[in-house]
């Protein structure tokens, strides 16, 4: 069922991935860890395609949704530490058509914090809008903010990719699946696409999405879904073009550069990004941006769009610990819309309970990918039990206070 690697000490992580396919539902996975730049777990398993029964491999990828985001975020930092990049000068600066109908004042750091006030378009989107880059920054840039920028937090749940992937194709000066593709994947030789060249459709595993039943619709973002249509949450999840429908298994949602949403890869392809991360930055970033990188920005108790309590770095996710505050975590179980690591990690979770982080104290990264989304809007069972594994496996002891402990 399983195979690949896991060394001595990282039994822990084997098991619990093991588990996951016995008593969890998983359907096909991959996780992989790294610590002080070692790779020490690097496992697959499982059905890549439950139509076919084509086994998931070695080599297989699958959609990670939001973990694309940190992938852009740190295109962002690269540039940021190489001086083309000013995280808090004025977006007119390099964008000057955004700066405009209150957004005046609007900043990158904004945009990677999402403070910006533009969780999602109120325009609607045509169907083949989000595989049309000008298409999609032109209605960003004449957008309205919800709110004053900087003064509270939405999640821009899938026009992040065009915010700061916008900020990162000006700067850079070209695309940013291109820069992602030259100035990290292929020097970090990752399997991972911001953009899937068709050549690698074939190792594509298909996702297969989390079904609620009419009972479970019961969280304060479900029910903005459902009776709130004008909200941050309804436009994030329904004004999406044809990416709603088919956008996660389609060519043309893995052919088009969506930096929020369709970046496709393993957990070997994660826990590589992330890895000169958790040592010292490599030669992706300096220390000082590094160290930028891994604070908490921005903060909530009531995220605009997710509607959880919500901890974001400059484009990465901190550890969020909603067990007892999540409706969803008492509907589906305490590991649902939360995403619990060290105090000094950063990362991201992707839609159904994908991750990838960064742990710079532990010299930790870590990278999860699987093709069965489950519920919630962060973490579920499956994933947190191998971030738990991995933790333990460091001699880290609890995580009572929110954040994993020694």
């Amino acid at each position: 069922m399983t195979d690949g690697l896991c060394k001595p000490g990282f039994e822990r992580v084997a098991e619990a991935f093991r588990k996951n396919f016995d008593a969890n539902g998983e359907v096909g996975a991959s996780v992989c860890l790294t610590v002080g730049g070692e790779t020490v777990v690097d496992l697959w398993g499982g059905i890549a395609d439950q139509k076919t029964g084509t086994p998931w491999t070695k080599d297989t990828v699958s959609i990670v949704f939001s973990c694309t985001k940190g992938a852009t975020a740190l295109c962002a930092h690269m540039l940021a530490s190489r001086g083309k990049l000013d995280l808090d000068a004025p977006v007119a600066e390099l964008w000057p058509e955004f700066a405009k109908n209150g957004k005046e004042r609007a900043t990158t750091r904004m945009m990677l914090d999402h403070s910006v006030g533009v969780p999602a378009l109120r325009t609607k989107v045509k169907d083949s809008g989000p595989y049309e880059w000008d298409y999609m920054t032109g209605l960003l840039a004449e957008e309205a903010p919800f709110w004053e920028p900087g003064t509270r937090n939405g999640y821009q749940g899938f026009v992040f990719g065009w915010t700061v992937g916008e900020m990162v194709r000006r700067a850079a000066g070209m695309s940013l699946g291109t820069f992602f593709q030259n100035e990290i994947a292929r020097p970090l030789g990752l399997d991972f696409w911001i953009g899937l060249p068709e050549e690698i459709e074939p190792r594509v595993a298909p996702i297969t999405p989390f079904v609620y039943k009419p009972e479970q619709a019961k969280t304060p973002f479900m029910i903005d879904l459902a009776l709130k249509r004008d909200s941050p949450a309804a436009l994030f999840f329904f004004n999406v073009g044809a990416w709603r429908a088919s956008g996660a298994n389609s060519r043309a949602g893995h052919a088009a550069e969506i930096g929020a949403a369709n970046g496709i890869t393993n957990a070997r392809g994660l826990a590589g990004m992330y890895a000169p991360l958790a040592n010292g930055g490599g030669r992706l970033v300096d220390g000082t941006t590094l160290a930028r990188m891994g604070e908490v920005s921005m903060a909530t108790h009531d995220d605009a769009t997710l509607r959880i309590p919500t901890r974001f770095a400059l484009g990465f996710m901190k550890s969020m610990d909603n067990r007892k505050r999540s409706v969803g975590a008492k509907l589906f179980g305490p590991d649902v819309d939360s995403v619990i690591m060290g105090s000094a990690a950063f990362g991201h979770v992707g839609a159904g309970g994908s991750l990838g982080f960064a742990d710079p104290v532990a010299g930790l990264s870590f990278g999860y990918t699987m093709n069965r989304m489950g519920p919630g809007l962060l973490m579920n069972e499956r994933g947190q039990a191998l971030v738990d594994a991995a933790y333990l496996s460091l001699g880290y002891t609890n995580k009572d206070g929110g954040v994993w402990v020694k």
